[in-house]
């Protein structure tokens, strides 16, 4: 039998992703990853490190597929907050992993992809408002917060608010859409 390490890795990361979705990083349990994903244990360890590298990896593979999927354009937030939206709606495991790294790894040493794709996206928002294209009234970090938080916000409501939201999935994409028009005055 051929091994392919390759596939195996893939394997791996697709079944951390699932498990880490659900249960964040503490509750995660390596034995249930390598189970799903018919590998042995020892190869998380072998190919990874430990569960918190494991983590580390899975959550940059889906920011590097967050940025590839979901065009960014300072010059067109709102339409960039509407695509977010839409990576949310049909990949929801992205924003859980995204609030357990949040939730757990508060004071953890800093993802270079995260770190990257930031500076990026503040970069493009500062040369959007030297040359007129945005308002100035937020500094750059404002504003990319203001809009991921609204491109985030019908998947971060309690179940309760949650159970009173607009079923149309293009109504909540909308409401997402004009309030980031309404912040940058477009």
């Amino acid at each position: 039998m051929v091994r392919d390490a390759e596939a195996t890795k893939k394997r791996l990361l697709d079944a951390a992703a699932a498990e880490f979705a659900e249960f964040g990083i503490a509750g995660a349990r390596v034995d249930r990853i390598a189970l799903a994903a018919k590998a042995n244990k020892s190869m998380i360890y072998a190919y990874f490190g430990d569960k918190g590298q494991l983590f580390d990896a899975v959550f940059s593979a889906h920011v590097v597929a967050f940025t590839e999927q979901v065009r960014f354009d300072a010059a067109d937030l709102p339409g960039y907050a509407g695509r977010s939206f839409d990576l949310y709606e049909d990949n929801p495991a992205t924003l859980r992993l995204a609030t357990w790294y949040q939730l757990e790894r508060p004071d953890g040493e800093p993802l270079q992809v995260v770190v990257a794709s930031n500076r990026s996206k503040l970069a493009d928002i500062e040369r959007a408002q030297r040359s007129g294209v945005l308002p100035t009234r937020f500094e750059p970090v404002e504003l990319l917060t203001v809009v991921r938080s609204l491109a985030m916000s019908w998947h971060t409501q309690t179940p309760e608010l949650g159970a009173s939201a607009p079923a149309d999935r293009a109504r909540r994409r909308q409401v997402v859409v004009d309030s980031v028009r309404l912040l940058v005055g477009a």
